[in-house]
């Protein structure tokens, strides 16, 4: 559809191919009510209300940690224009963001901005209205859809006037149900990544951090640690130019126990996995969206390598991976804005990967920033001198086989989930167009075991 043609030119056979036993409608014909937020920019307040906006949607989920606080009686200006309920749906129409969209599953009370507001009819299932927009084919035509390139939008007359296929409301809940328990799973794996992974953080804290095997020893108490663990570490402390370090530790750089930019060979013009900055996670320590890309320069890994993203604001926002993706042998490349970490021993790698997530070690990083506003970036050298109470290996070791257990179970889980997602991805579309019907599909995810 040309991007002047009126919105209600559009219908579902545009966008892609659909049961003719279905009624056509348009959000507007098919919700209570479609609208959208403020447009205005309330001042931060120290303490009151989220003000939600679209870096707040990701993955069709809703997270307030990426809002703002505004006060109550600029909220109650915002909510008296559109106020959230659960059971709405929140879609990005205003910014970089626009076409993200989310389903509001509990009670919420916050404002919202550059937002549009769907609430559903008695006609039309929530779930299943989130996972059509959320289709391949419908954010395709969303993005060519989008007007601006400074600040990307999609007008509200628009999306009142975007179509959507209305099955008998008993087959929408049949398919929102089936695609709910593959999202159920999906989240489900993430919820238990982030506490795999903070296991894993919180005992680097432990043992490299605040101490505490040597503390509880020093003050006679029990590490908690098995015996042969807990023999590892000293019962007292020394002073050293850091500060109290346990007894026969040594501070030093961190070049002594990691290779910092090690060498990597890759022949240039052969085509190896390529990592973008886009593909690197600010938490967890799996990368998406690698590809097959001809090289010609860039940094170069392996797996057990990790990836720190040294240039603002990535370094900041803590975009931070862990290669496990590659084959055995196989080198991957990717920006010149990664410094590459990995242990002098095959067994250390983990500790660099947590040392790399941990504050202390990001701070001082981001204190070495240098260049011009808008470019900083930490150099290499600032990363290899960083300095360090040194742990005798077969700490490190014993911490890298620790750790490794923990990281195995992430990266089965992430796996786990992009074949999950590829699966919804395709069933949505072949559900829609009446080429898989719903006992069909619950039989694939049977064989899958979801």
């Amino acid at each position: 559809m040309p991007r002047n043609a009126s919105p209600t030119t559009l219908t579902l056979n545009q966008i892609g191919a659909f049961c003719s036993e279905w009624t056509e409608s348009t959000l507007q014909e098919a919700c209570q009510l479609v609208t959208d937020g403020t447009h205005d920019s309330p001042k931060e307040a120290s303490k009151g209300f989220p003000l939600v906006t679209g870096k707040c949607i990701k993955g069709g989920r809703l997270s307030v940690d990426a809002a703002y606080l505004i006060s109550e009686a600029d909220h109650k200006k915002v909510i008296s224009r559109s106020r959230a309920i659960k059971g709405d749906l929140l879609f990005a129409n205003i910014g970089n963001s626009a076409g993200e969209v989310c389903l509001i599953n509990e009670k919420v009370d916050i404002s919202i901005k550059n937002l549009a507001l769907f609430r559903p009819s008695k006609k039309l299932d929530g779930i299943f209205l989130l996972a059509y927009l959320r289709s391949r084919r419908v954010q395709d035509y969303i993005r060519n859809t989008i007007i601006g390139s400074a600040q990307p939008f999609i007008g509200l007359g628009t999306l009142r006037g975007f179509p959507v296929p209305l099955p008998p409301i008993t087959e929408q809940r049949a398919i929102a149900h089936i695609l709910g328990t593959l999202d159920d799973k999906i989240e489900l794996n993430r919820k238990t990544n982030e506490t795999l992974e903070a296991m894993a953080k919180a005992l680097f804290k432990s043992w490299f951090v605040d101490f505490d095997p040597v503390r509880a020893k020093a003050e006679g108490r029990p590490t908690g640690l098995p015996v042969e663990i807990s023999d590892l570490f000293p019962d007292s402390f020394e002073d050293s130019e850091l500060g109290e370090i346990p007894s026969g530790w040594e501070t030093g750089r961190l070049e002594e126990i990691l290779e910092i930019d090690p060498p990597r060979q890759l022949r240039r013009g052969s085509i190896s996995p390529y990592l973008e900055m886009k593909g690197v996670p600010t938490s967890g320590h799996s990368a998406v969206d690698v590809i097959g890309r001809e090289f010609s320069s860039g940094s170069k890994f392996r797996n057990g390598d990790t990836l720190l993203a040294r240039i603002t604001p990535c370094l900041e926002n803590g975009k931070t991976a862990f290669v496990d993706f590659l084959k055995d042998g196989e080198t991957g490349w990717g920006s010149t804005e990664f410094i590459v970490m990995c242990g002098r021993r095959e067994e250390v790698n983990p500790f660099a990967y947590y040392l790399a997530r941990s504050e202390a070690f990001r701070n001082k990083a981001i204190q070495n920033m240098v260049g011009s506003s808008g470019r900083q970036r930490v150099p290499s050298d600032a990363v290899s001198g960083f300095t360090l109470p040194l742990p005798p290996e077969e700490i490190l070791v014993k911490f890298g086989l620790l750790a490794n257990d923990l990281m195995r179970g992430i990266s089965a889980n992430a796996d786990q989930s992009v074949i999950l997602s590829k699966i919804r991805d395709a069933l949505l579309p072949k559900l829609i167009s009446g080429e898989i019907r719903i006992p069909d599909a619950e039989k694939m995810l049977e064989e899958v075991g979801v």
